[in-house]
């Protein structure tokens, strides 16, 4: 039995900043795996990728990381072009994998199970159901809110997420996702709406802005930790929900489980590549009395 399982494509990733252009592996797996394997639990990852890309796999694998490999005629290629303001992107998709099944995962036990979907049909919702027979699932929603025409990516709605969602234990979107997911704009009644569909414990996070947890009821507001220097953004949502499911794992309270997150996420932006700090060096942070930013719009 795994403590955590994430599930999700590694990716040839193309990342352009305005101070750098920089080629490595990628994708919510890739983040969230480097992110989390240093923490005390017991691991494991399943991703999809050709033969041509096994390296990225082998790299993991010699920082002591447990990975499944399933076969897939490509691997997920994508460019990722950032501003100034590290909080927005644009992508585009030059070729993709296969997608995960449910009969893929029938031999793997885990209390989560953390869903990282690049694209909408990257995995379907009885894959999502049969997981949840099994233990938890977390899922970071973002892949099924785009789809790839001509190589752009293309926002789209979930088609199932009606009927996804109640599957789901705890959810991430960031701001916009929340909008598309539920047609409002405001964060509390998003993230209340979202409850009410099913989800136990709903995650929108604002970057720079912070973040906001509902659950049962409550709303949770965290800050986000102001970074010494803002190198690279990318990764820091799957450097989060690492740092979260870490600690809702071993029974934290959500709003310390939110700041903990929030502060490995800032963390992953002062440097370029993954999060590659450990559970001390987080807590270390929040004991700086950095400055902390929240505002809900």
């Amino acid at each position: 039995m795994y403590d955590i399982c994430c599930i999700g494509h590694i990716t040839l990733d193309k990342i352009v900043t305005p101070k750098s252009e920089v080629y490595m592996s990628g994708g919510t797996s890739f983040y969230f795996s480097n992110a989390i394997h240093k923490m005390k639990l017991n691991y494991m990852l399943v991703t999809a990728l050709a033969e041509t890309e096994m390296d990225s796999v082998t790299k993991l694998s010699n920082k002591g990381i447990e990975v499944k490999v399933l076969p897939s005629r490509h691997t997920v290629y994508f460019e990722n072009r950032y501003s100034e303001n590290h909080d927005h992107r644009t992508q585009r998709v030059f070729q993709k994998a296969d997608a995960f099944t449910a009969e893929q995962l029938d031999a793997i036990d885990a209390q989560f199970y953390h869903l990282g979907p690049l694209l909408a049909d990257d995995m379907g919702v009885e894959m999502i159901k049969a997981l949840s027979l099994k233990g938890k699932v977390s899922l970071d929603v973002q892949g099924f809110l785009r789809e790839v025409n001509n190589q752009e990516v293309v926002a789209i709605d979930w088609a199932d997420k009606k009927e996804g969602l109640r599957y789901i234990d705890i959810l991430k979107a960031n701001e916009y996702e929340m909008k598309v997911l539920t047609g409002v704009t405001d964060i509390r009644a998003g993230a209340k709406l979202l409850f009410d569909w099913g989800v136990k414990e709903v995650i929108i996070t604002m970057g720079s802005k912070g973040s906001v947890i509902y659950s049962e009821g409550s709303y949770f507001d965290v800050p986000a930790y102001v970074p010494i220097e803002v190198v690279d953004g990318t990764g820091c949502g799957d450097t989060y929900m690492a740092g979260y499911l870490f600690k809702r794992l071993n029974g934290t309270d959500i709003q310390e489980a939110g700041e903990f997150a929030a502060a490995m996420a800032t963390k992953n932006i002062e440097s370029s590549g993954p999060f590659t700090g450990t559970e001390e060096d987080v807590l270390a942070l929040l004991g700086e009395g950095r400055g902390k930013v929240f505002v809900v719009e």
